[in-house]
């Protein structure tokens, strides 16, 4: 018996159009069952996706795309939007390796307006959009789906700032359940929590309107006198107005799981001219009872029992993550003025438990980066040792914060870089690719590489006592399983670690972070082929330890560096400097490993280190071509 008759039935998404609204409920409820059968088995975004399949279905009742644009901010909510856009066939290669890809991507599809995967960059896309609509004289809509949490980050109130200015039409959808990842904070959050505990407000317009409408030859005239004091009705109503203060028609809050309603909106949004925002409230995980207890949990999720709901854990060593939440715990008991921000990550960066033990040292900012540095620099710059925790991926956005408010000014911050590196599924909006290379050129920072739980726990405890900027870089997922130690032992900052040295080799590995893993196993296999080699755990990227290199360089004729970074600027650009500027590249050659210069696609993380020629046996491959190279030219 076919599961999907209805979403089998589908060949373009203008098909839904004919479809009663019976027919409309039936086919949510396949949605729902395909998107939960398919993550219960490759993982990936649940919750936020089964919020919004009513929304979906609606949306594409009422508007032709991809005529008009339609671009979902972040894009963890979109997996229904991708079946009905011609992936329903693919969907179930979903985040692997060649399949589709957890997120809209302009390649993938032409129904994917515009590429997300980072949060609050909706609405500044959709008024791009709408600019270059109207100077090129088309007339098509462009829709913006902004989850609530998404409207916490500084650059969607920029751009609701100047399309309420600008007065471009475009329909702004903000889709509010109350979460991110974790619960939603800051005054936006209470701001929208009041108006949907005064929905009193809307049906008061409404009402008023209608009935002033009604009054004989003086209705029309008395409703636009109305509209003058309307500011006065809605302060009465509803704190705040903002939306509309800031140029927008505002509508709702609207049930979002209602597609009648929601069509109905649509169509008279569709005929009102300037800047819409219309207000859904829905249910994250909607329609799968495990996901609306867990919100939270179900938000990103990797594999899991669809009946019971329950995760495959996997028993192993802890993962760098609760390596590092335990260990800053333990620093904060004798350090009274370390603090800890992040960026609505509290669960995935580790900092919730932090938060329960220390409440008044911690801040959830909300996803709001920039401002969670400038905020630690302000701490910094009072007393306080701030430990920002971010995923790599999102640091990125706060690059100007990092280096102007925090390096310029050289100020003890700690930055705790949990999922760097190749982080898998998630893909290339997600890979924490590129920190060294942009944290290396920035004066006064230091650059802590871990290579292991027990080396994270200790770095840690030294970047906390420093009196200057600092940044620890650690992989997503479970450690090497080194034992952990009670006591921090302290480290001499700068300085490398001797793992292995070999009589009478030519070749000297320099790895950082979890390559040196990747590295030692890559030694063994070489000292199986009769290829001595050294191994050296660099520890720091900055300062890097230029005796260690240098000692390396002397007595050996191959140098060889090992990163989970861009090649581009990083840990290998950096030996490569020092050797030209020391002279010392005349007697050594250096083989440089690491990420290409291109963005890598979703996979495993061993399938893109395969990819990328960074596990153990392409390493050892790889030197010994570096090694046949040389035999061929002798």
């Amino acid at each position: 018996m076919n599961a999907y008759p209805l979403l089998d039935s589908i060949e373009k998404p203008d098909d839904i159009k004919r479809y009663s609204l019976s027919e409309l409920e039936e086919l949510a409820r396949e949605l729902r069952n395909l998107i939960i059968d398919t993550v219960s088995q490759n993982g990936g975004h649940l919750a936020p996706s089964l919020g919004t399949v009513e929304l979906t279905l609606a949306l594409y009742r009422v508007f032709c795309f991809p005529q008009d644009k339609l671009i979902w901010d972040v894009g963890h909510q979109a997996y229904s939007h991708k079946i009905l856009t011609g992936r329903r066939a693919r969907f179930h290669t979903l985040r692997q390796k060649g399949g589709i890809t957890g997120f809209p991507n302009r390649s993938e599809s032409e129904y994917d307006a515009f590429g997300v995967g980072h949060a609050s960059t909706s609405i500044s896309a959709a008024l791009g959009m709408a600019i270059s609509r109207d100077l090129c004289g088309r007339t098509n809509e462009v829709i913006a789906v902004i989850g609530d949490g998404a409207l916490t980050g500084g650059e969607a109130f920029e751009a609701l700032n100047q399309a309420g200015d600008l007065g471009k039409k475009i329909i702004v959808i903000l889709n509010d359940n109350e979460m991110s990842i974790d619960r939603n904070v800051g005054g936006m959050s209470e701001y929208l929590s009041r108006i949907r505990m005064a929905p009193q407000y809307n049906r008061a317009k409404k009402d008023v309107g209608s009935l002033l409408m009604s009054i004989p030859h003086i209705g029309d005239k008395a409703f636009r006198t109305a509209r003058i004091v309307k500011d006065s009705v809605r302060s009465a109503l509803i704190p705040g107005g903002i939306f509309e203060e800031l140029g927008f028609h505002y509508i709702g809050p609207v049930d979002g799981h209602n597609i009648a309603l929601m069509q109905d909106i649509f169509c008279r949004a569709k005929e009102m001219d300037g800047p819409i925002l219309i207000h859904i409230h829905t249910k994250k995980g909607k329609g799968y009872l495990p996901a609306e207890k867990m919100p939270g949990k179900f938000h990103g999720i990797g594999c899991f029992d669809r009946k019971t709901g329950v995760c495959e854990k996997k028993a192993g060593a802890p993962t760098y993550t609760a390596v590092f939440s335990d260990a800053l715990i333990r620093l904060a008991a004798n350090h009274t003025n370390i603090t800890a921000i992040t960026a609505a990550m509290p669960t995935g960066t580790g900092l919730k438990a932090f938060g329960e033990r220390y409440p008044d040292r911690f801040f959830d900012v909300g996803i709001a980066e920039e401002h969670a540095v400038t905020l630690a620099a302000g701490m910094a710059a009072d007393g306080c040792h701030p430990v920002v925790a971010l995923y790599s991926t999102f640091a990125q956005r706060a690059y100007d914060q990092i280096l102007h408010d925090v390096c310029l000014q050289n100020l003890p911050v700690t930055f705790c870089l949990d999922r760097a590196g190749l982080v898998g599924a998630d893909g290339p909006t997600h890979h924490g690719a590129f920190d060294l290379s942009y944290l290396r050129h920035m004066p006064n920072m230091t650059i802590f590489v871990p290579k292991d739980g027990a080396e994270l726990c200790d770095m840690l405890s030294e970047s906390v006592s420093m009196n200057s900027p600092s940044a620890i870089r650690y992989p997503r997922g479970a450690g090497t399983g080194v034992p952990l130690h009670n006591e921090f032992v302290p480290l001499s900052v700068g300085k490398a670690e001797l793992i292995r040295s070999k009589e009478n080799d030519s070749i000297a590995i320099l790895a950082v972070g979890p390559m040196v893993g990747q590295a030692e196993k890559a030694a063994r296999l070489l000292d199986m082929e009769g290829i001595p080699s050294s191994l050296v755990n660099m520890r720091f990227v900055k300062p890097l330890d230029y005796d260690m290199i240098r000692q390396m360089a002397e007595k050996r004729k191959l140098l060889v560096t090992i990163e989970e970074n861009a090649l581009a600027g990083g840990f290998g650009s950096a030996v490569s400097e020092y050797l030209v500027d020391s002279g010392l590249a005349v007697h050594t050659d250096l083989l440089r490993l690491g990420l290409p210069d291109r963005f890598i696609e979703q996979g495993t993380p061993q399938e893109l280190r395969k990819l990328c020629g960074l596990q153990p046996e392409d390493i050892a491959e790889s030197i010994k071509e570096r090694l046949k190279s040389w035999q061929n030219r002798d």
